[in-house]
Order: C-alpha cells, then structure tokens, then sequence
C-alpha cells in the first residue's frame, strides 16, 4: 500500500534513494539530479509541484514533479518508480496527481522526455495517452492534451 504525499524536506535523502535504485535499474548512469536537492526553490517557489509516493514504513517509493512552461504547458519531471515496486499501480498514481494539477491550473498539454534506453517508459507513457513528438538521437519526447472540465464534469 503507498499515498500520494506532497514533498517534504525530510525524504529528501529517500527520494534521491529512490531516483538513484530507478536510474541503476534502467541502465543509466545513477546521477544525483540537482534540483532535487532544493525542492523549495526548484518547483514550489516556481509555482509547480512534487510528489512523493510513500509505503507503508514511510519510505518514498516513488516521485514526480512538474514544471509549467509558460501557463498553458507542463512539463513533468523526476518521474521514477523504485525497480521493485513497478506495475502497481505508483506510476498511473502520480501521473494522475500530475494530470489533475495541470488541470486546476488550466493547463492544455503535458509533456516529458526520456532517455531512448528507458523502454519501460515509451510503453507507460503511450499507454496513458500520450504520443510521440520528437524523437532525437539520445532521448524521446512525449506529450499529451488535458481535456479541461466545467464544474459540472462535462468536457469543454
């Protein structure tokens, strides 16, 4: 069992745990990203977001972040799931924490890249709705639209 948490300072050595296990799992270089040593600055202050995915011992499990580029755009960041706990269900978790976020900001398309080795990524990302835009030498671009709601569920 895991919740979807808002970040806080004292996972930060957790969650780079947790990215550091995902990263080594996919065959990449296990690098510490630098923004996720100061979360505040990074997204909070910026006006984005992150997420932990938390178990039941409190340990993060899982992550991602956004960053909105300009008002109408939304990257996603940081999205990583620890190797032993992948098909569970973490992954759809945080990507609809994401997706509802955007929404609340009227955010109209989501977008995130990945490293052309992470496969796993390609098939969860086009599994959710999303389509391939660019594909470069060393990584691939994803984006998806955001249907947006009226108050009363129906589509715009």
């Amino acid at each position: 069992m895991f919740k979807i948490i808002r970040y806080e300072d004292k996972y930060r050595d957790d969650a780079i745990f947790c990215l550091l296990l995902a990263k080594d799992s996919l065959g990449g270089y296990p690098k510490i990203n630098p923004d996720l040593l100061d979360i505040q600055a990074n997204y909070f202050d910026k006006g984005d977001m992150f997420w932990l995915a938390i178990d039941e011992n409190g340990r993060v499990v899982g992550m991602v972040g956004t960053h909105t580029v300009p008002d109408t755009e939304m990257w996603l960041k940081r999205l990583y799931i620890k190797p032993n706990l992948k098909r569970k269900g973490l992954g759809s978790a945080l990507l609809a924490t994401a997706e509802h976020f955007a929404r609340q900001k009227g955010v109209k398309e989501l977008h995130s890249r990945f490293a052309n080795y992470y496969t796993e990524a390609a098939k969860f990302y086009l599994a959710k709705g999303f389509a391939e835009v660019e594909k470069r030498e060393d990584d691939t671009r994803v984006s998806k639209k955001i249907v947006q709601y009226l108050a009363e569920n129906r589509r715009l």
